[in-house]
């Protein structure tokens, strides 16, 4: 008897571009009808899942809706060494597990462990619904793991290269300012022209001033200027000045002594991004 199984098909390498939420979704819609009822003391969380927020409110509406009509989309799951690991539908799942639910419909997936971490990564990346430092951690996570550029990573997720270079560069900011942006009390705006700083101390502190006195971005970036990203014993030649032009023009860390200019760098996407700003590049890439 053949396998009915249900599998993505086209493979993992031809959803990417598409969007891999309605990918999922349809895969959720036309094979309900293999859906089968698993316990849910059987189903582990998903190892990659990206968010580390989740809404109570909008999960005890989900719950009450579940309690008056059942869960209507089955969830999709994988087979493990114990259980099942979750693939797609992690609310549909905490919200089930507030009611005196002991099943719930699922369908079961065949997926290798780099499969199940690339698309429960993209597809949150991609539902757009993440916090700035959990995008950040997502695309920190696939490069290291599957050894991916970044000019790589903007094809599959299907953003462009500079917003990935940006928004890894949060992961840069001290831990108290990363929290602050991942529970929604600051902005990536807000925070992204801290960046440029050298200084943690400065950093966490003018952050603090950004949540207390409700600075936009435009003020955030007036008041980073005005501060020098190098602190240093004062030499014959005040190199401040210099220092914060070419910081603002390259939106990288930039330090000058007598004689010597170093400018800072991530990685090779990041230095081809500086020297396109220096308008140095040439045809190939290094």
């Amino acid at each position: 008897m053949a396998d009915d199984k249900p599998r993505l098909g086209k493979g993992l390498e031809a959803i990417f571009g598409e969007n891999v939420s309605t990918v999922l979704e349809e895969i959720q819609r036309t094979h309900a009808g293999v859906a089968e009822a698993l316990p849910l003391s059987e189903i582990f969380p998903n190892p990659y899942q990206p968010r580390s927020r989740f809404d109570e409110t909008k999960l005890e509406e989900l719950a009450q809706s579940i309690r008056e009509h059942g869960v209507f989309t089955p969830i999709l799951v994988r087979k493990a060494v114990s259980g099942y690991q979750l693939i797609a539908g992690e609310r549909r799942l905490r919200a089930a597990r507030k009611t005196d639910l002991t099943t719930i419909p699922a369908i079961i997936l065949e997926f290798s462990d780099e499969e199940m971490m690339e698309i429960s990564l993209i597809e949150n990346i991609q539902r757009e619904d993440l916090s700035a430092i959990e995008e950040a951690t997502a695309y920190k996570t696939l490069i290291e793991r599957l050894g991916l550029t970044q000019e790589r990573l903007s094809t599959k997720v299907g953003k462009s290269r500079t917003h990935i270079t940006n928004t890894l560069r949060l992961l840069n900011l001290p831990q108290s300012v990363q929290q602050l942006v991942l529970y929604g009390q600051l902005t990536m705006g807000q925070v992204k022209p801290l960046i440029t700083l050298s200084d943690p101390a400065m950093i966490s502190e003018l952050a603090q001033k950004i949540l207390r006195e409700g600075l936009s971005a435009r003020d955030v970036e007036r008041l980073s200027k005005a501060k020098p990203t190098v602190h240093q014993p004062k030499a014959t030649t005040d190199y401040r000045y210099a220092e914060q032009l070419l910081t603002d023009k390259l939106q990288t860390k930039v330090s000058i002594a007598p004689k010597r200019v170093t400018i800072t760098f991530t990685d090779d996407d990041d230095l081809n991004r500086i020297l396109e700003c220096l308008g140095v590049l040439e045809d190939h890439e290094i």
